[in-house]
Protein backbone atom coordinates (compact mmCIF):
# COMPACT_ATOMS: atom_id res chain seq x y z
CA UNK A 1 0.00 0.00 0.00
CA UNK A 2 0.85 3.57 -0.67
CA UNK A 3 -0.70 5.19 1.57
CA UNK A 4 0.61 8.87 2.44
CA UNK A 5 4.03 8.56 -0.37
CA UNK A 6 3.57 10.89 -2.76
CA UNK A 7 6.06 11.48 -5.15
CA UNK A 8 7.30 9.57 -8.10
CA UNK A 9 10.59 8.09 -8.06
CA UNK A 10 11.62 7.77 -11.74
CA UNK A 11 13.91 4.69 -11.34
CA UNK A 12 16.73 6.79 -9.74
CA UNK A 13 18.19 7.10 -6.35
CA UNK A 14 17.30 10.17 -4.61
CA UNK A 15 20.53 12.30 -4.78
CA UNK A 16 20.08 11.67 -8.77
CA UNK A 17 16.22 12.64 -8.44
CA UNK A 18 16.71 15.62 -6.48
CA UNK A 19 19.91 16.49 -8.80
CA UNK A 20 17.27 16.30 -11.80
CA UNK A 21 14.60 18.63 -10.13
CA UNK A 22 17.90 20.91 -9.14
CA UNK A 23 18.80 20.80 -12.97
CA UNK A 24 15.06 21.21 -14.74
CA UNK A 25 14.00 24.10 -12.13
CA UNK A 26 17.32 26.05 -13.34
CA UNK A 27 16.85 25.85 -16.93
CA UNK A 28 13.06 27.03 -16.39
CA UNK A 29 13.74 29.68 -14.42
CA UNK A 30 16.73 30.50 -16.94
CA UNK A 31 14.60 30.10 -20.53
CA UNK A 32 11.00 30.49 -18.29
CA UNK A 33 9.73 27.41 -20.77
CA UNK A 34 11.49 23.83 -21.07
CA UNK A 35 9.98 20.55 -22.69
CA UNK A 36 9.87 17.20 -20.78
CA UNK A 37 7.91 14.21 -19.88
CA UNK A 38 4.22 14.45 -18.62
CA UNK A 39 5.46 12.74 -14.64
CA UNK A 40 8.61 15.21 -14.73
CA UNK A 41 6.73 17.83 -15.51
CA UNK A 42 3.93 17.57 -12.85
CA UNK A 43 6.63 16.68 -10.14
CA UNK A 44 8.54 19.69 -10.97
CA UNK A 45 5.82 21.83 -10.94
CA UNK A 46 6.06 21.11 -6.78
CA UNK A 47 9.57 21.83 -7.22
CA UNK A 48 9.56 25.05 -9.14
CA UNK A 49 6.60 26.44 -7.46
CA UNK A 50 7.93 26.47 -3.44
CA UNK A 51 11.10 28.17 -5.31
CA UNK A 52 9.20 30.67 -6.16
CA UNK A 53 7.25 31.08 -3.13
CA UNK A 54 10.53 31.92 -1.56
CA UNK A 55 11.16 34.33 -4.39
CA UNK A 56 7.98 36.15 -3.34
CA UNK A 57 9.45 36.60 -0.04
CA UNK A 58 12.79 37.95 -1.31
CA UNK A 59 14.51 38.02 2.32
CA UNK A 60 17.96 37.22 2.72
CA UNK A 61 16.80 33.72 4.53
CA UNK A 62 14.53 32.73 1.53
CA UNK A 63 17.42 33.51 -1.04
CA UNK A 64 19.77 31.26 1.58
CA UNK A 65 17.22 28.19 1.17
CA UNK A 66 17.16 29.16 -2.57
CA UNK A 67 20.43 28.35 -3.34
CA UNK A 68 20.39 25.27 -2.24
CA UNK A 69 18.84 24.28 -4.83
CA UNK A 70 19.61 26.86 -7.19
CA UNK A 71 23.55 27.08 -7.62
CA UNK A 72 23.74 29.43 -10.80
CA UNK A 73 24.00 32.83 -9.80
CA UNK A 74 22.53 34.55 -12.61
CA UNK A 75 19.25 32.30 -12.59
CA UNK A 76 19.06 32.55 -9.20
CA UNK A 77 19.34 36.86 -9.21
CA UNK A 78 16.67 36.44 -12.35
CA UNK A 79 14.39 34.47 -9.78
CA UNK A 80 14.38 37.02 -6.98
CA UNK A 81 14.08 40.40 -9.06
CA UNK A 82 12.29 39.54 -11.98
CA UNK A 83 10.46 36.55 -11.25
CA UNK A 84 9.29 36.63 -7.77
CA UNK A 85 7.85 39.95 -7.85
CA UNK A 86 5.87 39.20 -10.80
CA UNK A 87 3.67 36.40 -9.04
CA UNK A 88 3.83 39.10 -5.71
CA UNK A 89 -0.06 39.29 -5.80
CA UNK A 90 -0.76 35.83 -6.90
CA UNK A 91 -1.70 33.05 -4.91
CA UNK A 92 0.04 30.00 -6.14
CA UNK A 93 -0.27 28.47 -9.39
CA UNK A 94 2.57 29.68 -11.66
CA UNK A 95 2.98 27.25 -13.65
CA UNK A 96 1.33 25.82 -16.42
CA UNK A 97 1.61 22.49 -18.01
CA UNK A 98 0.27 22.11 -22.09
CA UNK A 99 0.59 18.73 -23.28
CA UNK A 100 2.31 18.93 -26.45
CA UNK A 101 3.19 15.81 -28.39
CA UNK A 102 4.41 12.20 -28.43
CA UNK A 103 7.80 11.53 -28.29
CA UNK A 104 9.18 9.26 -31.28
CA UNK A 105 11.52 6.95 -30.17
CA UNK A 106 10.06 5.85 -27.11
CA UNK A 107 6.16 6.87 -26.93
CA UNK A 108 6.18 9.13 -24.19
CA UNK A 109 4.03 11.87 -24.06
CA UNK A 110 5.82 14.91 -23.36
CA UNK A 111 4.48 18.29 -22.07
CA UNK A 112 5.54 21.85 -22.11
CA UNK A 113 6.08 23.45 -18.64
CA UNK A 114 6.25 26.90 -18.47
CA UNK A 115 5.68 29.88 -16.17
CA UNK A 116 2.49 31.58 -16.44
CA UNK A 117 2.45 35.36 -18.18
CA UNK A 118 5.79 34.19 -20.54
CA UNK A 119 3.66 32.64 -23.09
CA UNK A 120 5.10 33.09 -26.48
CA UNK A 121 2.46 34.23 -29.39
CA UNK A 122 2.09 31.45 -31.87
CA UNK A 123 3.78 31.74 -34.85
CA UNK A 124 2.22 32.11 -38.52
CA UNK A 125 -1.50 33.19 -39.12
CA UNK A 126 -2.34 30.79 -36.39
CA UNK A 127 -4.87 32.27 -33.70
CA UNK A 128 -5.20 31.50 -30.04
CA UNK A 129 -8.63 32.26 -30.20
CA UNK A 130 -11.60 29.34 -31.50
CA UNK A 131 -13.56 31.09 -34.01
Amino acid sequence: MRHRNHGRKFSRTSAHRIALFRNMATALFRHERIETTDPKAKELRIFAERLITLAKAGDLHARRQAHRDIRDQDVLHKLFAEIGPRFKARNGGYTRITKSRIRRGDNAPISILELVGSEVPLKGGESSSAD
